[in-house]
């Protein structure tokens, strides 16, 4: 467009200056000593413009031929960094594809050329990593942080991933633990370091970092549930050997208050929690936290471990289970726990008579054991012999009250 307007501006004044000669040719004398030349006005101006654009065609030559080197360097520096995006998208495919050899080829093949060295540095020790070769991981995130100083973080963030996923755990966590104190809200250094303390077995570590979890919403509801829960059954497992250790069991009970409230209702927390408070004797605390859950939820894990606790108020925890029968009658663990309670009060026919039922349903090794001990208890040798042997039989397959029948 523009050389179309410039190309009417010269027509329109060629067409002027034709008018004008035409009209009044002039003329023009040039003298130089005994020399003069005689010429018409148009043709002076013809020459005059000819001989501008001849001058400026040459000086432009000229200027072009001096500029030339650099004209080849910016051409070449264009080609390479063509080329060196090529090769970078190639290896960002191949890392996508999983060819992690390539993929590490392709990325560092013309990295001095590419706008993204950072990324292709990174990427291509995610390859080395992918690769088993955690040297060679290093040296690229090294190169990363020289590449972009600013972008520490980044780098730091890249090489504490994949320290994790090489099992470099100790490496990972102190990284993590910088990372932190430079962005506490981060959520993904916030959900490595989740990741990273599960492994390590950091239990404490992890009940500190629940809070964070839970207030920046950095993983799903289901999967903090999961956490809070591995993390409580630990420290209850903790806390119950250093309460048999010490014979003293306070640490572990207001571990458990310390739950929130929702963990306080899962099943598996309260089975682990009952069955440790048995084992430490604290039976009248286990034999009302059954009966709750009993009463909220039939697991025959309950019934089973509610046998189990020796409470004061024996009758009343007799009477609750006896109460059971209405709807579970049939049940070969209730009848088990039926008569394990007798056992309790003494009731040495009562309680056979549930043991007999129990194994008219479903015989259990523990019944059979339990059938044996009594039938001792009232003389009948010969009796308590054949239970044992039976209970024996039974007991080559793993008994627990976490497969009991249903």
């Amino acid at each position: 467009m523009k050389t179309l307007f410039t190309f009417l501006i010269i027509l329109i004044l060629a067409a002027i200056l034709g008018i004008i000669a035409y009209q009044d040719n002039g003329y023009v004398l040039i003298g130089r000593g005994h020399t003069t030349v005689e010429m018409s006005l148009a043709l002076f101006i013809v020459l005059q413009i000819s001989l501008y654009l001849l001058i400026a065609f040459i000086l432009r030559s000229i200027k072009q031929t001096w500029s030339l080197p650099d004209v080849i360097k910016q051409h070449r520096r264009r080609s390479k960094k063509v080329k060196a995006h090529k090769t970078s998208r190639q290896g960002l495919i191949a890392l996508a594809q999983g060819q992690w050899k390539k993929a590490e080829k392709a990325l560092i093949k013309n990295i001095d050329n590419t706008e993204t060295p950072l990324l292709n540095y990174l990427s291509a020790a995610r390859a080395a990593q992918k690769l088993n070769e955690p040297e060679r991981r290093d040296h690229y995130l090294s190169m990363a942080h020289k590449s972009m100083p600013d972008a520490d973080f980044a780098v730091e963030l890249t090489q504490a991933e994949l320290q994790l996923a090489h099992g470099q755990l100790e490496q990972s966590l102190a990284t993590l633990v910088h990372l932190r104190s430079i962005s506490p809200k981060h959520s993904h250094v916030l959900n490595l370091l989740a990741q990273l303390y599960e492994k390590l077995n950091s239990w404490q570590e992890l009940k500190d970092l629940l809070t964070d979890l839970k207030k920046y919403k950095v993983v799903s509801q289901t999967e903090l549930y999961r956490l809070q829960k591995i993390v409580f059954q630990e420290l209850l497992k903790k806390a119950a050997e250093v309460a048999k250790i010490n014979n003293n069991p306070e640490h572990f009970i207001s571990t458990w208050q310390s739950l929130p409230k929702e963990l306080k209702n899962d099943a598996d927390l309260i089975l682990d929690y009952s069955q440790q408070l048995i084992q430490l004797k604290q039976d009248d605390i286990a034999e009302p936290l059954l009966r709750t859950a009993i009463k909220h939820q039939w697991l025959t894990a309950f019934v089973y471990l509610y046998g189990l606790a020796k409470a004061t108020q024996s009758q009343q925890q007799l009477d609750f289970a006896e109460s059971l029968t209405k709807q579970h009658g049939q049940n070969p663990v209730l009848l088990l726990t039926l008569g394990r309670l007798c056992l309790t009060q003494k009731l040495w026919g009562k309680a056979q008579a549930y043991f007999e039922a129990s194994l008219g349903i479903t015989p259990m090794p523990e019944t059979y054991k339990d059938l044996g001990t009594l039938m001792e208890q009232l003389g009948e040798f010969e009796k308590a012999s054949d239970y044992f042997k039976q209970g024996l039989l039974l007991s080559e397959r793993c008994f627990s009250y976490q497969n009991l029948p249903v």
